[in-house]
């Protein structure tokens, strides 16, 4: 009984919501991935070789846009999910390899000021995104 009172809502999402969070999902992750030259491509040369950290950032970065995208539009969270993203690739991007960033503030600051905190940077782009994916879900729950 308890099972089916948790699994209700997940039960009721029609299939194309989640053939949207999938295709989202799946595009996010390697559109992402490629960009940030996590995996080795013809497009995009890293300078600096991952860290480990920013394959599993992308994976649920990925998962909650998904979801995001697939959740019915009832609330504005667009917003703070836009600067969620921006946040989690700069979080798993290669610093030296984002050009506004180095026309920003040069390499020399982003090795010592910005490469420190770039794990943080990612986790709160994450963070954002899954804030504006609840925000947009209780706002459901509430109608």
């Amino acid at each position: 009984m308890l099972a089916k009172s948790i699994l209700q809502p997940a039960l009721s999402i029609p299939l194309r919501q989640y053939a949207v969070a999938v295709g989202f999902g799946a595009g996010t992750f390697v559109l992402l991935g490629t960009v940030a030259a996590l995996w080795k491509n013809p497009l995009f040369i890293r300078m600096m070789p991952p860290t480990g950290f920013e394959i599993a950032l992308l994976l649920a970065q990925s998962v909650l846009v998904g979801a995001y995208m697939a959740a019915p539009a009832a609330a504005c969270s667009t917003r703070t999910a836009s600067i969620g993203n921006v946040l989690s690739f700069l979080g798993i991007a290669c610093p030296i390899c984002n050009k506004l960033l180095v026309l920003a503030l040069g390499p020399a600051l982003l090795m010592q000021y910005f490469e420190p905190i770039r794990l943080y940077v990612g986790i709160i782009g994450v963070g954002l995104v899954a804030f504006a994916l609840w925000r947009k879900t209780s706002s459901l729950r509430l109608q």
